[in-house]
């Protein structure tokens, strides 16, 4: 089975009490997000986006893609994300104007154009899901048509990687999965080494590290936490639009049997959000045929 972690992807980069990330504030109230928030956030994760796809195709040919096992048309391909990625880039700057967030400064932890492609597709499925979760906080119809545009343009790039590229489940249910935006900005922030100190705060928080040792669909794994004593919470997995809890018993989880989920480690059993989280988050990613039935391949 596969196991697909940020903590393991940026293993290279990780250290996240070294980082300058985006400025943050009180991320409690709801109330206090408003669509300048959501559309700097939006801004902060296609900054990320659009320079790990210039970073890659500056540092890798076209041969480097062929000589690595990736089809002849993987590189051209990428090219065009990346201009969509740089596009998303221009117009949140053009909505935004005086009050847009700048780019940071980033490191990827990719050796070669395999190694690319498999993290392209974890950050365009996160990406999806950031503004799949965000949605419910943009007021303005103008703005969250444009989201939904970007949405789907997201979700096409994260299919077509995972699929024809990485040869792996384009989809996992019938729904996406959406995330908070502390959840998805714990996610970013690994690959973030330093922002400008002018930038606006973000309404988010980073969550300490989750580890899920070896997990696999329907098996006890090991549970720890950075700093956290994890015995008697909760590791809720977000699946689709559900949300199953599974409470840590003598340092152990069973893992639902779900192709694709997010987890984090919650003081609650009905609960997952900002005031119960106490550590996250992990991504799980298990292969599944065509039949969709789980496998072991």
């Amino acid at each position: 089975m596969k196991t697909t972690t940020f903590s393991t992807l940026a293993a290279l980069v990780y250290a996240a009490t070294a980082f300058v990330t985006p400025q943050v504030r009180d991320s409690s109230s709801s109330s206090s997000i408003d669509d300048t928030d959501v559309l700097n956030y939006a801004l902060t994760l296609e900054y990320l986006e659009s320079n790990f796809y210039a970073g890659a195709l500056n540092n890798f040919t076209q041969d480097d893609f062929i000589n690595d096992g990736l089809p002849v048309w993987a590189r051209g391909r990428f090219e065009q994300i990346a201009a969509h990625e740089k596009a998303h880039v221009v117009l949140l700057n053009n909505a935004l104007g005086s009050n847009a967030t700048q780019a940071c400064t980033y490191d990827f932890p990719y050796t070669s154009p395999s190694s690319f492609a498999a993290l392209s597709q974890v950050l365009e499925g996160v990406g999806v899901s950031a503004y799949a979760g965000a949605a419910q906080y943009i007021t303005n119809s103008q703005y969250l048509t444009t989201a939904a545009a970007i949405l789907s343009t997201e979700a096409r790039h994260a299919a077509w990687v995972a699929g024809p590229v990485n040869k792996e489940n384009p989809w996992a249910n019938p729904f996406d999965t959406p995330l908070s935006l502390s959840s998805v900005y714990t996610l970013a922030a690994q690959f973030i080494t330093g922002c400008p100190s002018t930038n606006p705060s973000l309404p988010v928080k980073a969550f300490p590290a989750l580890i899920l040792d070896n997990a696999a669909p329907g098996q006890a794994t090991n549970v720890s936490a950075d700093g956290v004593n994890a015995e008697g919470q909760y590791v809720a997995f977000f699946s689709g639009l559900s949300t199953t809890f599974v409470e840590v018993q003598n340092g152990q989880v069973v893992v639902p049997n779900n192709s694709m989920s997010y987890a984090v480690l919650s003081s609650s059993n009905t609960t997952a959000d900002d005031s119960t989280i106490s550590a996250g988050v992990v991504i799980l990613s298990f292969p599944f045929n065509s039949n969709g039935t789980l496998s072991s391949s």
